[in-house]
């Protein structure tokens, strides 16, 4: 087995804490990966890998070598590309994840002129109102609203959005308007699942983060419902500030209880490649970072 090769599967096994998530990575059997591992803590004289039979951990020794293996693989990948051409001819498959409604608004359009650019390449979008685990779904490129977990993943932020209550101006016009959280317990709420999956709604307050149960007359499992029957004028609801954006700019939707709502939500673009992503990931992620910064995501 070549050094480069088992530097490769010891990577995979690090980043994914399993042999056979490893296996699967790199299109390997479980046997390979496993004598790869044991061939190089053997040539190394050391212990890389603490294994039991429900996990496996990188030993101390290990992320020292799992430090300076990711640099040298990142230069000899940066070289290989660069000889063929392929960090200036993007050419493949791509695959995208974002929610649903966000994928919708703003990375179709990204989506479309990336095509219209590069004529090699073909794109899968998938857009689902749940995290996508990158790593384990094959999942090229992501967006992702909400604080991101330590990972080996590679971010940029691009923008942020407001968990926001509304309801209609024909509602309010009909049963009035809650002036602080507490007024929310006598009103029609419309619970969308996905945004707010406990009736629990939390709000920022002097004393810190307060919290009001609410007790949902609709709950609905896509954002689109949660607007309909809004903007219809049945009940509030709490939605994430780019899904109502258009209407509150109709004047048909309003924000309520504004001063009371929770700090704003970070928006990334995500990806798991190193500095010298591949050619197909970079040109994507440039062009979704620069038009996702000059969109109105800070401003919802």
């Amino acid at each position: 087995m070549d050094r480069q090769h088992l530097m490769e599967v010891f990577v995979a096994v690090a980043e994914t804490e399993s042999f056979s998530g490893a296996a699967r990575r790199l299109n390997l059997s479980a046997a390979s990966v496993t004598r790869a591992i044991a061939t190089l803590e053997t040539n190394l004289q050391v212990k890389l890998l603490n294994r039991t039979t429900r996990s496996v951990r990188v030993t101390d020794a290990g992320h020292i070598y799992l430090a300076a293996v990711r640099r040298i693989l990142d230069d000899i990948y940066a070289v290989n590309e660069t000889l063929a051409g392929a960090r200036t001819k993007p050419s493949g498959k791509l695959s995208v994840t974002a929610p649903v409604e966000f994928g919708k608004m703003f990375i179709n359009p990204v989506i479309v002129e990336y095509l219209e650019l590069y004529s090699e390449m073909e794109v899968s979008a998938l857009f689902l109102d749940r995290v996508v685990n990158l790593q384990e779904e094959g999942v090229d490129v992501g967006i992702r609203i909400g604080e991101l977990p330590d990972s080996n993943v590679k971010a940029a932020l691009v923008g942020e959005v407001r968990k926001v209550v509304c309801a209609s101006t024909e509602y309010l016009a009909n049963h009035g308007e809650p002036k602080k959280p507490a007024d929310l317990t006598q009103h029609l709420i419309v619970s969308s699942n996905s945004v707010t999956p406990t009736v629990d709604w939390k709000f920022r307050q002097d004393s810190g983060l307060t919290s009001v149960r609410v007790n949902p007359r609709l709950s609905v499992s896509s954002v689109e419902s949660a607007i309909g029957a809004v903007s219809s004028g049945f009940g509030i609801t709490r939605l994430l500030s780019y899904q109502v954006a258009p209407y509150i700019a109709s004047g048909k939707i309003k924000y309520l209880l504004t001063e009371y709502e929770p700090l704003p939500l970070p928006i990334h673009v995500l990806h798991l490649e190193g500095r010298y992503a591949s050619a197909k990931v970079r040109t994507f992620v440039d062009l979704a970072v620069a038009k996702l910064r000059t969109s109105s995501l800070y401003l919802f």
